[in-house]
């Protein structure tokens, strides 16, 4: 059987353009400025077309990676993090020294991790793209070797890696012990349950444990405020955006199986409880922050609540609900951190609450964009961040989880002060010491030009959005 190859252009181009990078930079010294950012972005523009434009020949390649609709989608997804990520950080990089080829190159192959663990169907495949993608944010996080924070950032996000890829590496053991199946789909669907039900209940439950603490769900979420601050903004904006898409993605596909199994009992008692910690702990916790970055980033966990608990609708439309939400909090968290990074001075990121002070009268482009993504982050009308939070409302609703959807709503609510203050403190007191802002490049520019639309295009009209997720959903997600 001739294999079609053409069908994983996407991965190929990524792998592909890191190790070329890596060539470029290591045997060409004398070359162009801007070369290897030129490469990554081409790269990744290109991933991103021909996830887009090339039809599959196969919806799975060799029964292990999805290729059909739903892989092809987070391909594309996943490509325009990456393509944003490398525009907001151009000026970030190069002012710092940062911009050689193991910063694109690392970010390329992250990338590629990224839409392995999206797509995969084999747990295999998925523990490789899960790696890949954590080896090289190790790496990343910790790429301003000068700076302690960087330095520690690294070691607490290798640490906390090294921990979820244990608990992932032996909840796969032990379901393939159960079913004698590698098979993602295989070994979840109704028909191939063994008896040993406890058994595969470990299994699972120790998978989730790996994927929680990469998706920063509560209670394995202690090391996202400190790796949040301690990166590049820019690391930071890809990290939050990009590792969590993919990592849900792969969680979605696993929990539209496992809610079609007997186990399905336990496993919604457990989601309803974990959704309900991480939404409570995130923004409550996000009340008490005097720094933007820990902010964000107990805010990112907040969102990830929001999802979770979508997870227990997952048969009642919450499939399109949380694909349309992953895509919107990207284009959110990407616009929020990389408009930190391009405000940033060389020394230090911008970070400190009282530092934004008036801010918006020194830069106002910048801070409308960030206050644009904060109010969506907030679920407030016209951002797609309130079309997105109501979708996912409506699925839990529909699926007769109200308590816990009136307790999503509370917290929503309450998140809605910790980001008015960064709004307040930005347009309305009076600005303390003058902050160090560097001007705005053109690729940042187009990046921040490119969220604002996106946020404000969602919001307004989702609905082409949402028919391309009900239309690809029943070709891709069908058991066995």
């Amino acid at each position: 059987m001739q294999l079609a190859w053409i069908d994983l252009l996407p991965q190929i181009l990524l792998a592909g353009g890191g190790f070329l990078i890596f060539c470029l930079g290591g045997f060409w010294k004398k070359r162009p400025q801007g070369l290897l950012f030129g490469v990554a972005l081409a790269v990744a523009i290109g991933s991103g077309a021909a996830a887009l434009l090339l039809e599959p020949r196969e919806p799975r390649f060799l029964s292990m990676f999805e290729t059909g609709g739903y892989g092809r989608f987070f391909t594309l997804l996943i490509s325009l993090i990456i393509t944003l990520s490398l525009l907001f950080s151009y000026q970030y990089a190069k002012s710092r020294e940062m911009g050689g080829d193991e910063f694109y190159g690392l970010l390329l192959l992250s990338g590629l991790g990224m839409t392995l663990a999206a797509g995969a169907t084999h747990w295999l495949i998925l523990f490789l793209g899960l790696e890949t993608l954590s080896l090289a944010l190790y790496i990343l996080i910790a790429i301003r070797k000068r700076q302690p924070a960087s330095n520690e950032a690294g070691l607490k996000y290798f640490i906390m890696g090294a921990v979820s890829s244990s608990f992932f590496t032996f909840g796969i053991a032990i379901v393939y012990a159960m079913t004698g199946k590698m098979d993602i789909l295989q070994s979840l669907s109704p028909g191939t349950q063994t008896v040993s039900t406890p058994g595969l209940l470990v299994g699972l439950s120790l998978i989730l444990i790996g994927i929680g603490f990469k998706v920063s769900m509560v209670p394995f979420h202690l090391w996202t405020p400190d790796v949040y601050q301690g990166a590049p903004s820019p690391v930071t904006a890809f990290l939050a955006a990009g590792s969590k898409v993919a990592l849900f993605a792969a969680l979605l596909r696993m929990v539209y199986y496992v809610s079609g199994n007997p186990s399905w009992t336990y496993y919604g008692v457990v989601l309803w409880i974990l959704a309900f910690l991480t939404m409570t702990v995130g923004n409550i916790t996000a009340l008490v922050q005097s720094r933007v970055k820990r902010l964000l980033a107990y805010s990112s966990i907040a969102q990830m609540g929001y999802l979770l608990m979508t997870l227990l609708a997952v048969r009642k439309g919450g499939v399109a609900a949380i694909m349309f939400y992953l895509t919107v909090y990207a284009l959110m968290d990407l616009g929020a951190f990389g408009t930190l990074a391009t405000l940033s001075g060389e020394e230090e990121d911008l970070d400190v609450l009282d530092h934004f002070k008036g801010l918006a009268y020194l830069r106002p482009w910048r801070s409308a964009l960030l206050t644009v993504c904060l109010i969506s982050l907030a679920g407030l009308p016209p951002m797609a961040g309130f079309i997105g939070k109501f979708i996912l409302f409506r699925a839990v609703l529909e699926a007769r989880f109200v308590v816990l959807a009136v307790l999503g709503m509370v917290t929503v609510i309450v998140s809605i002060y910790f980001y008015f203050k960064v709004i307040v403190t930005l347009f309305m007191q009076p600005m303390g010491r003058k902050p160090v802002t560097p001007d705005l490049d053109i690729f940042a520019r187009i990046a921040g030009f490119i969220v604002l639309l996106l946020i404000l295009g969602l919001g307004l009209l989702p609905s082409p959005l949402l028919s391309i997720l009900v239309r690809i959903l029943p070709l891709t997600l069908q058991p066995g």
